[in-house]
């Protein structure tokens, strides 16, 4: 797998999916494998896009599921041949829509696999809709847990704040890649997660 900072990119055809992909759930699994598979079947590379940190924990202030090196360890595991990691910082918020479409026309995507609620560019601008002027657009929609409620990082971080830990590692889907405990420290956030 090849890590890419934006813009330096150039392919002559792939298959795209762009996220911030905080602890990549079994919902960024399910997204993920679909997409690599259309990849190998249009024998194109898989290309994701991602964010450092994500949008929600820049933002907010939102409990980081993930380092960016172990997101990178776990997308090398789905298949993914490059990775290109986007600084996500003021500046960064900042970029246009049309900018952002430019710049993915340099991996030249035959297909962009995302969720049902993908958003873009500056102040959320880009939309599906928008994405599907200018390529073709697949969209997955989200996984559910057995009580039918949508798998969200969100959802996962919630659990961890409510000691929930064996229902988030199930939601992690967790057990396919490594093991993981939580570790209250005094020099970390409350119910931080670390992953050995």
């Amino acid at each position: 797998m090849e890590i890419h900072t934006q813009g330096t990119l150039q392919l002559s055809a792939s298959v795209l999916s762009i996220g911030a992909l905080d602890g990549i759930h079994m919902g960024h699994q399910a997204l993920l494998l679909k997409a690599k598979e259309r990849a190998m079947k249009l024998g194109v590379p898989f290309v994701v896009y991602t964010f450092d940190p994500p949008p929600k924990v820049f933002f907010k202030g939102c409990q980081l599921l993930m380092t960016v090196e172990e997101k990178l360890h776990r997308l090398e595991m789905l298949g993914v041949d490059h990775v290109i990691v986007g600084p996500f910082d003021e500046a960064f918020t900042q970029k246009e829509v049309s900018v952002f479409i430019e710049e993915l026309k340099e991996i030249s995507p035959i297909e962009i696999w995302e969720g049902p609620n993908f958003l873009f560019g500056k102040n959320r601008k880009g939309t599906i809709e928008v994405l599907r002027r200018y390529f073709r657009v697949e969209v997955l929609q989200p996984l559910t847990c057995e009580r039918g409620e949508m798998i969200s990082s969100s959802r996962i971080r919630k659990l961890l704040q409510q000691g929930n830990y064996p229902q988030a590692k199930k939601l992690l889907g967790i057990d396919c890649f490594t093991l993981i405990s939580m570790c209250e420290n005094q020099n970390a956030r409350k119910n931080s997660l670390e992953i050995h």
